[in-house]
């Protein structure tokens, strides 16, 4: 066991939020939701919002994401649309996006994302004198 190593929601196949250090680690992530391509990437973001607060962060922290599209042609730009209601203009992350075979047909869209843990608070300056 590592204990400078976290894992979060684990079963017999993967953690679901690996926390090592300041940085955090979520695992794909799929929608529960029926629904096209905006109901899926909506869904799925909203349960990203969730791991992150499971782990001290949120979204304004996004170092790094990987978007994988069931079809690209046909579902880019609508998840497109979504990512840009839901993504902070200011804080946008690096960010791949491909097409893959998913692991069932009805899925549309497998997120991961990589975050910043929240710094510590300090209360004021801090000197060395």
């Amino acid at each position: 066991m590592n204990d400078d190593i976290v894992r979060k929601e684990t079963n017999q196949r993967l953690s679901r939020i690996v926390i090592h250090g300041d940085t955090v680690y979520v695992a794909g992530v799929t929608s529960s939701a029926a629904g096209g391509i905006a109901a899926q990437t909506r869904d799925a973001l909203a349960k990203i919002d969730g791991y992150l607060a499971q782990a001290g962060t949120d979204k304004s922290r996004l170092l790094s994401v990987q978007i994988w599209l069931a079809d690209i042609d046909r579902d880019f730009a609508g998840m497109n649309g979504v990512w840009a209601e839901w993504a902070l203009p200011d804080a946008m992350p690096t960010r791949a996006t491909c097409e893959a075979k998913l692991a069932a047909p009805e899925l549309l869209v497998e997120i991961i994302v990589t975050a910043a843990k929240r710094p510590a608070y300090v209360s004021g300056p801090v000197s060395e004198s």
